[in-house]
Order: structure tokens, then C-alpha cells, then sequence
């Protein structure tokens, strides 16, 4: 018997896009199931930073990425990823790539790679202290198993993610937050792990973070507002959404995420997110601007 294949192993297949059939130099990338019936933003974000890595010199590694998202896409279609090189400099590299699928322009994504291991100054804000350990806390795959043949997000983050998401705020998973409403902040704690090991090149694990992050990115705005994924009638998508690296990446071991969100209007929220492992040491940092919409009464 042929062994099932884990989610994660599913999500670095998708994120090793190919050649394309048309012989012009794009790349074609395949879709991870979703949920809403659409792709998933996180992947078509990851599939471009993998793209664009293709044609980088073997010694950097992505340090941003920025994307605007222009189209949702459909998931019975593969996605073509087309590559332009901007410049290489004497330490960066910056290229342009367009996801899109026939007549449908996805995203548009802009992304920068660096020689590693350069130095110069460094400094970050600490981790926030007393935290209790991942280990400690339900899983979302828990969490979420009770209700997987009622509702296909449920099944998805019990079943399908990639990802071991752990809440130390409450989840809004099921329902929503009222006490951070009440205090009307959308501060927001949480550890992630890929849900499995693998080996990875350092490109592989920035853009697996960018696969991951996206899954929780709009939850800050969610909270605030006390909305929750499951608040019936509720629509939501990325409009664009940034990161930053500054340390090497493990995805595989637990990373924390510092949340938050300050301005939220005309439907558009605005989250932001630091990212560190276990050590306290900074990994990341990331802005998204997410659309959320629920019909009006």
C-alpha cells in the first residue's frame, strides 16, 4: 500500500514550480485545496517567491517580498509564473513576477534577494516574555476536528494545513473574542510550526512562512471587530501583503507571532506581525492589508 502523502509534503510539492508546456521561460504551478473554492493567497505568494528564486545567483536569499493581489484565482487551473529580471547588484538581486492563469492576472509580486551572511548594525524589540510553551496549548487540528464534517474550514485546518497553529490568545476559530473587542484591540499570540519535518533550502523555508503566515494575517482585524471565521455571511480576502526576513528560517521548529492591527476603514484592515523563534530571536516581519466585508442587516 502506496503511503498517503502528508499535507506538508503537498504543500512543498506545489511550491517546486516547473517549466512551463509553452517553452517561452515561464514557470507553472499547481493548486493546494482551499477551503473557499479559490486559491489560496499564501500560495500563489510562495509559488512567486520560488519562481523568482530560479533565476537569482545561488548565493542570496530573499530578503522581502511585496505583492498586490488583483484577481482571485481558480483552483482547476495550474497558475503561469512569468519572471522578470530588474537588476542584479553587487549584493541584491530584484525581480518582478505575474502570477496569472489564462486572462486572469492573480498577483503581482515584487521580490528582493541578498548576499547571505552580509553584516551591519542589527536591533529588534524583544519577544514578549512568560509565555506559555506550544506544547502546552490545543492545536487547531483539535480544535477543529469536532466540526470537520459540518464546516470546510473546519476540515481544512483539521485535516488539510500544512501547519500546527497554536493560540495563546483566544482562537477566533470558533467564535469570536469579545473581551478584545471590549478592550477594542486586535493584539494577537500565536506559535507555528510546519506540521511535519522536512529538508528545505533557506529560499524553500522563507516562502513555506509565506504559505503559513497568510492562514492567520487578517485574524488581528477579526478580533477586534468581534468577527470570527465563522461569523455566518462573512467575506474576506488579501489585497496585498509584505514581509521581510533577518534571520535564517526553520519552519519545522516553533516560531511565534506577534499580532496586531491599528487602522482599519473603507473595508480595508491594516495587520502587522513580527515573527521569532523559540530563542526570542527576530525572523521576520510582515504587513498585510485584508479585505472584510459582512452583509449589512
Amino acid at each position: 500500500m502506496a503511503e498517503a502523502v502528508t499535507p506538508l509534503a503537498e504543500a512543498i510539492r506545489a511550491l517546486s514550480v516547473q517549466p512551463g508546456e509553452t517553452q517561452d521561460g515561464s514557470l507553472s504551478g499547481s493548486n493546494l485545496p482551499f477551503p473557499t473554492g479559490r486559491i489560496y493567497g499564501g500560495q500563489i505568494m510562495a509559488q512567486s517567491i520560488m519562481a523568482a528564486a530560479q533565476s537569482v545567483p545561488e548565493d542570496r536569499t530573499p530578503n522581502s517580498v511585496h505583492g498586490y493581489y488583483i484577481r482571485t484565482g481558480l483552483l482547476d487551473q495550474d497558475v503561469r509564473f512569468d519572471v522578470t529580471n530588474l537588476r542584479d547588484g553587487r549584493s541584491y538581486s530584484t525581480r518582478m513576477v505575474d502570477a496569472s492563469q489564462p486572462e486572469r492576472p492573480i498577483l503581482k509580486t515584487m521580490v528582493s534577494f541578498q548576499v547571505s551572511g552580509q553584516d551591519g548594525m542589527e536591533y529588534a524589540d524583544p519577544m514578549s516574555a512568560d509565555l506559555p510553551a506550544p506544547e502546552s496549548l490545543k492545536s487547531a487540528k483539535d480544535l477543529m476536528m469536532p466540526f470537520a464534517d459540518k464546516s470546510p474550514f473546519a476540515a481544512y485546518y483539521a485535516k488539510q494545513s500544512p501547519f500546527d497553529i497554536r493560540h495563546i490568545t483566544p482562537t477566533i476559530m470558533l467564535g469570536p473574542d469579545n473581551q478584545a473587542r471590549a478592550k477594542d484591540s486586535g493584539r494577537q499570540l500565536v506559535w507555528m510550526r510546519a506540521d511535519g519535518q522536512a529538508t528545505m533550502s533557506q529560499t524553500l523555508q522563507r516562502a513555506m512562512m509565506a504559505l503559513g503566515c497568510d492562514q492567520i494575517m487578517m485574524e488581528p482585524a477579526l478580533r477586534r471587530t468581534g468577527l470570527s471565521i465563522a461569523t455566518p455571511g462573512i467575506s474576506y480576502a488579501s489585497i496585498d501583503h509584505s514581509m521581510w526576513w533577518y534571520k535564517d528560517v526553520d519552519v519545522c521548529s516553533w516560531m511565534l507571532f506577534e499580532q496586531d492591527t491599528t487602522v482599519a476603514a473603507h473595508g480595508r484592515a491594516l495587520c502587522t506581525a513580527r515573527v521569532y523563534d523559540q530563542e526570542g530571536d527576530l525572523l521576520a516581519a510582515m504587513t498585510q492589508e485584508a479585505m472584510i466585508r459582512i452583509p449589512q442587516a
